[in-house]
């Protein structure tokens, strides 16, 4: 089997809700667009996959990813993923990893079509199913995100985690009034998107260590790993770092010889694909680490993280990053959250997307091949 071609169909995705994750970051609602990668082989057999999100055009990837990756996989054996994995992270320079990570899923739908499998089983998962937490924007006020857990506690969601307005008192307060809503036994985190400072982040760190948070992400700029081992040393809630920057398995290194962060964390966009991802919760738990997936930008690459998530012991959660709206687009079967609080991965064989080709075909920007 070979690949004999690899095309993208940009299309369009408008009406997505304003959303906010970090302060002054404010992203209108509006347009954005996604692409459909295609890779087909000789033997009839396609693997897919989508490339960008709600606030990363795949139009802005999609020229380099047919100039710099088609040349790469044509003409190869699909189901030689580590080779081909390492021979576009060889043109980083030129590419992003939203595109090496978009063609490695395509890979991976190949090969677990080719095994017959749903990719979870194809990864050797031995659940189908994985605990999901919702995962706010910022909100209003303290009311606002005690309300929203409540909430999806009363849904049966199995935690929640707050993107605070980034204000040290402000946030504790927010983190005060979820715990009082929910109370002591619903899991609940904190994500601070690099918002704080050393004694700003020491400070929220003890304030939600006395409210008995799941762990606390993010709280400090990611290029500070000095400040990150000195909060670990203080702490006794978990940290969890290393959604950012964007790199591969090689990024991971220093975090763990510094002691910087308790847990790893990983998506299909930020770290060039599943074959990354693998290998990273596979050095986590080397070091007795969690490795906490991180939300896949668009429907596509949250479904391939549902199989992942399974075939990984130690991967806890699925996160749903609200509002849903902004993260789900152009697939017939979109992951829903069961009555059990649980995201169900499709059984059928490789990813198990079902592409709403009629949206792609109505919404088509352009075909790059």
């Amino acid at each position: 089997m070979r690949i004999d071609a690899v095309d993208l169909t940009l299309f369009d995705w408008p009406d997505i809700p304003a959303v906010r994750y970090t302060a002054g970051a404010r992203a209108a609602a509006g347009h954005s667009n996604l692409g459909l990668l295609t890779v087909r082989t000789d033997s009839g057999l396609d693997g897919h996959a989508f490339l960008g999100g709600a606030l990363t055009p795949a139009e802005n990837d999609a020229a380099s990813l047919i100039r710099v990756l088609k040349p790469v996989l044509t003409g190869q054996d699909p189901l030689g993923r580590e080779g081909l994995h390492a021979a576009m992270l060889a043109r980083q320079h030129l590419v992003s990893l939203r595109a090496i990570g978009a063609c490695d899923v395509a890979l991976w739908d190949i090969g677990a079509k080719a095994a017959g499998l749903p990719l979870y089983r194809f990864l050797g998962a031995g659940r189908s199913a994985i605990p999901a937490y919702a995962s706010s924007q910022i909100l209003d006020s303290p009311a606002a995100y005690a309300g929203e857990a409540e909430k999806y506690k009363a849904a049966s969601w199995h935690g929640y985690k707050l993107h605070p307005p980034q204000d040290p008192l402000v946030d504790i307060a927010c983190c005060r009034a979820v715990r009082e809503k929910v109370g002591t036994d619903f899991p609940l985190m904190l994500d601070s998107t690099w918002g704080y400072r050393y004694p700003e982040a020491l400070r929220v760190g003890r304030a939600i260590e006395d409210l008995d948070f799941l762990w606390y992400e993010d709280p400090l700029s990611e290029a500070d790993i000095y400040a990150y081992g000195r909060l670990r040393e203080k702490l006794d809630i978990p940290i969890l770092a290393t959604e950012y920057p964007h790199h591969d398995l090689g990024g991971y290194a220093i975090w763990i010889t510094e002691r910087a962060t308790d847990y790893l964390r990983g998506d299909i966009a930020a770290k060039g694909g599943l074959t990354t991802m693998v290998k990273a919760a596979h050095l986590a738990e080397a070091f007795r680490l969690n490795y906490e997936v991180h939300h896949g930008g668009n429907s596509f690459n949250n479904m391939a993280q549902a199989h992942f998530c399974c075939s990984i012991p130690n991967t806890t959660f699925f996160e749903v990053l609200l509002p849903e709206e902004a993260q789900k687009y152009g697939l017939i079967n979109e992951l829903e959250i069961g009555s059990d609080g649980m995201v169900h991965c499709p059984d059928a064989p490789g990813v198990g997307a079902d592409i709403d080709l009629e949206l792609v075909k109505r919404r088509r920007l352009a075909t790059l091949s």
